[in-house]
């Protein structure tokens, strides 16, 4: 899991990375970040704050920081853009009636000064349930194709059995490898 992303990572020593992982209440941030804490997944709670995980490996710190998403604490996400390597968005693949409310949250998201040029990860998560709609239908309906400022990726998962979480992780450490070259 999240520990060969570091692995393949192995930068100068004290290597930090800061990664902002956002999303509507209810998407699976909490459920994807204890995945790739290695952590049990069976109890979770709606996060009201955030949540930091940091992991060492090989002189190398990832924080991750988990943002609550509900509708009172989102006009705050901005506060914690600054300095951000890497946004993870996690939407609800099976929630089509927000669709449209969390197409307006990322663009707005993407937008911010503070994230110019971040390259963006798209988890399309809970795919494990028949009334998920594909990851390519989600990235036609965010018009992901439009962002030209940065680097994106959409990767359909499942937080819950972790199916598609790798492939995400290993876009990230390819994105990190570019930005050290």
């Amino acid at each position: 899991g999240l520990l060969s992303v570091i692995q393949k990572l192995k930068g100068s020593p004290e290597q930090e990375l800061r990664i902002v992982l956002l999303g509507l209440d209810n998407a699976g941030k909490t459920t994807l970040l204890k995945r790739l804490a290695s952590e049990e997944i069976s109890t979770i709670t709606p996060t009201q704050g955030f949540n930091i995980k940091s992991v060492h490996s090989h002189g190398f710190k990832l924080n991750v920081w988990d943002i609550g998403g509900q509708r009172s604490i989102r006009p705050y996400w901005k506060k914690y853009l600054g300095s951000t390597d890497l946004l993870i968005y996690v939407i609800d693949s099976a929630d089509q009636k927000r669709f449209e409310e969390t197409g307006q949250e990322l663009a707005e998201l993407t937008e911010d000064e503070s994230l110019s040029g971040v390259p963006l990860l798209v988890f399309a998560n809970k795919q494990d349930l028949v009334t998920a709609a594909p990851a390519a239908e989600i990235a036609e309906g965010l018009s992901l194709h439009t962002y030209r400022d940065r680097e994106w990726q959409i990767q359909a998962c499942s937080a819950l059995s972790g199916e598609g979480v790798q492939d995400g992780m290993n876009w990230i450490s390819s994105q990190i490898m570019n930005r050290k070259k």
